[in-house]
């Protein structure tokens, strides 16, 4: 097995991470902005870390250094994530209100930081169809600079599956909750896989050990210490190490309510405390012990009380002890002094360029290759889900055939003028409704991947837009076909293969674009609720305003104007001038008697004809254009948060 130092690409360049100014430094959570440090549950925060970290509304913390395990961990709602995304300039986890954060001896910028931190989120993120050689084969497609030759990519692909050790499942589905897959702690090694594949030269884990058991825990945190020994900077935040896992850390950061506990070597920890008078029990996890010390109790007023009048004591206590220090370590000897995290900062040396700038290869993959890859990636991982394929199929299979028998067998008999109106408004209204939860359903499965990956750098807007666009019309495609030749056959309409031509153009017009605003719903709204419920809103307006319902010179000016943007009117519109004009449908007249009528006039009556055909195509294609235009427009400027980022 090959290092990953000894890849294709530089290895990464020693790195430093720095929080300067440590008493100013604040993050501010959420609406707590200003809120009393006393009566703010939100803004009380215990986090322990190894290397540098924190934990709340306010943080303070010296540098830390490559080749060092750092681990953050405390009670739940303690803010790690919230901090973990204001070192690595996530907006959504706060902000800082002052200070800095420097990176490699440079104040933090976003390029920055997309250049020289990997960011492992607490949910995994990936596609459930494709296999682990074939996420991590797209991710450097996407990921490593164009300069890079197949070969090479190939390369680092198995060098990466081979430092993590996921040779064994190589080639088996990721999977998620519904597909069978990889193991949990497969899947997580994945995700860390995922980032490694760039070589970056700080590994940020957020929750990396989260929803699996002690022994895939700690052997998932071993992979992690490995990797921190090739000139490696890994942060982690941890809920509740275990001892044996806690033991492979270096560094420790323990915080309360935005303030400094203990921020120390964490072989030491213990030994500090001790001499404080808080000595941790035989056969205790130190971890859970001492977390439990600095935490907040808020069952009563009493106990709050004194839990913080504690915490504020060894805050201040610690502070005490490392005044003297520029980096805020607290060492058990004072030799220690010249052999903690401020020497090794200053025996590593910096890569840099002549900018001053980390050496990270700039030439990343085109939108042309971004594109290419993204529509090979969705069509692969949507090609492979065969339930969903079948039950859509099956779908419309089914309601073809159901619609079609239930006008079939009046034989040479012409349908009346109603039943022929009613049949072609069914068929233009009940499809698209149908596509209109599944699109939006599957859009907000894929938010959270297409957020963190477009936060990350691994692509534009633009190439994933055009990607799904297409990706989506093989499918699309299919569905029509199978949905609409049964019907029109069965039903009797029209024969030759000119109207069979133009009725399916129109259906296939209208299904897209209902499916093109399907994605604007989900792309706009940030929950599948609220998606499915606008999405509904539009379609059910469109529906009624479509010409059957009511006569499209009854309506008033409100629905006349939904009207004249509702691809429902125009697809019923369209598809009655292909059965009508130039026909003759009979009409009865009390009794036996009936009158012949021209289907035009039928057209007339109905105001069905104020557009040539031609001109409803157009119309529809324009409606799709717009819906399209507004999609592109939601990538592009509203963040794609999904539920649980918001």
């Amino acid at each position: 097995m090959q290092p990953l130092a000894d890849l294709a690409s530089p290895p990464p360049p020693p790195a430093s991470l720095c929080l300067q100014h440590p008493k100013v430094l604040k993050l501010v959570v959420g609406k707590r902005l200003g809120a009393p440090a006393a009566g703010a549950a939100a803004e009380d925060r215990a986090a322990q870390v190894i290397g540098e970290c924190a934990g709340s509304s306010g943080f303070q913390a010296g540098p830390v250094e490559p080749d060092l395990r750092h681990v953050s961990g405390g009670f739940a709602g303690c803010g790690r994530s919230s901090v973990l995304d204001v070192i690595t300039g996530r907006g959504h986890g706060g902000k800082i209100k002052s200070g800095q954060v420097w990176i490699n001896e440079q104040p933090s910028t976003p390029q920055l930081v997309r250049k020289s931190v990997a960011h492992v989120r607490q949910h995994d993120q990936l596609l459930p169809n494709l296999t682990v050689r074939e996420t991590l084969a797209f991710v450097a497609q996407l990921r490593l600079p164009r300069t890079f030759s197949q070969a090479q990519r190939d390369k680092r692909v198995d060098d990466v599956i081979a430092e993590l050790r996921l040779r064994q499942c190589a080639n088996t589905r990721v999977g998620n909750t519904y597909v069978r897959g990889v193991s949990g702690g497969e899947r997580r090694r994945v995700s860390i896989g995922v980032q490694l594949l760039w070589n970056p030269g700080i590994l940020i884990l957020d929750e990396p050990t989260s929803g699996l058991d002690s022994f895939t825990a700690h052997n998932l945190v071993k992979t992690l210490s490995r990797l921190a020994k090739g000139n490696r900077l890994v942060l982690i935040s941890l809920h509740q190490p275990r001892s044996d896992i806690f033991r492979l850390f270096d560094l420790v950061l323990l915080m309360t309510s935005g303030t400094t506990i203990y921020l120390g070597a964490a072989k030491h920890m213990v030994q500090y405390f001790t001499a404080l008078g808080y000595p941790c029990p035989r056969y205790s996890n130190p971890a859970d012990f001492y977390v439990d010390l600095t935490s907040i109790d808020r069952r009563s007023r009493e106990q709050e009380v004194a839990t913080r009048e504690k915490a504020q004591l060894l805050a201040a206590l610690f502070q005490e002890k490392v005044c003297g220090f520029d980096d805020c370590l607290w060492r058990a000897e004072a030799r220690e002094l010249g052999e903690g995290a401020g020497a090794e900062r200053l025996a590593l040396p910096v890569l840099q360029n002549n900018t001053g700038h980390l050496q990270t290869p700039t030439k990343v993959p085109g939108p042309v290759q971004q594109f290419t890859t993204l529509i090979r990636r969705q069509i692969s991982n949507d090609f492979r889900d065969l339930p969903t394929l079948l039950i859509h199929g099956a779908e419309a299979c089914l309601m073809s055939l159901v619609i079609g028998f239930l006008y079939y067998g009046h034989g040479a008999i012409k349908l009346s003028f109603m039943d022929t109106a009613a049949l072609l408004f069914m068929i233009g209204a009940l499809i698209p409704f149908n596509v209109i939860l599944d699109v939006i359903a599957k859009c907000h499965s894929e938010r959270a991947m297409l957020y963190y990956e477009l936060e990350d750098g691994l692509y534009s807007a633009g190439p994933y837009f055009f990607a799904k666009i297409l990706g989506e019309l093989p499918e699309h495609c299919a569905y029509i076909v199978i949905y609409g030749m049964p019907t029109y056959w069965l039903a009797n309409l029209r024969p030759g293969p000119e109207p069979f031509l133009l009725h399916f153009l129109l259906v296939w017009l209208v299904v897209f674009c209902c499916r093109v605003m399907a994605l604007c719903a989900a792309a706009l709204l940030p929950t599948f609720h609220m998606s499915s419920f606008f999405g509904n809103a539009l379609y059910n307006s469109f529906y009624l305003t479509g010409g059957f319902m009511i006569s499209l010179d009854n309506l008033w000016t409100v629905p006349a104007g939904i009207s004249k943007v509702s691809f429902l009117r125009w697809c019923f519109e369209g598809l009655m001038q292909i059965q009508f004009k130039g026909q003759t449908f009979d009409l009865a007249v009390g009794g036996n008697l009936t009158v012949p009528v021209q289907g035009d006039v039928i057209l007339s009556t109905m105001h069905l004809n104020s557009y040539p055909l031609y001109a409803i195509y157009f119309i529809v294609i324009s409606i799709s254009v717009g819906f399209v235009a507004l999609y592109y427009v939601s990538l592009k400027f509203i963040k794609q948060k999904s539920s649980q980022d918001w």
